[in-house]
């Protein structure tokens, strides 16, 4: 829901019924990094000129940079550049979070997961990626 899929199906067949994908459980850190690039909604970052940087701790630690400009999404591993926002977060916690199974306002409180920036930025990274 919310997809740029569903808005051009809604657009281009507005007779039909719309039906949804079930959204897929993010395994691992490396998955998710993966399937960023495949969920990425360029409708919904129209406007967004931003850095992150992902530091993941833990059972599963990894590095990595997600850049989005003029509609386009581009992960790099490892930091590079400066961010608007650098998330460090432990990776199980990240993998819950994702999978709704952990809300982010107690892992932050908990300092599973710390954001040095604006918390406007993850608002609209969020906002990139339909759930």
């Amino acid at each position: 829901p919310g997809s740029d899929a569903e808005l051009h199906v809604k657009k281009r067949f507005p007779h039909k019924t719309t039906r949804h994908a079930r959204g897929v459980r993010v395994p691992t850190i490396r998955s998710f990094l993966f399937g960023m690039k495949l969920t990425f909604q360029r409708g919904a970052a129209r406007g967004l000129e931003a850095v992150y940087h992902f530091t993941f701790t833990g059972k599963e630690t990894s590095e990595a940079t997600v850049e989005i400009r003029q509609g386009q999404l581009t992960v790099i591993e490892g930091h590079s550049g400066t961010p608007d926002l650098h998330i460090r977060a432990d990776s199980a916690t990240w993998l819950g979070f994702l999978a709704g199974e952990k809300n982010l306002f107690w892992a932050l409180l908990r300092g599973k997961i710390r954001l040095r920036g604006p918390i406007r930025y993850l608002q609209a990274f969020g906002r990139c990626f339909p759930r």
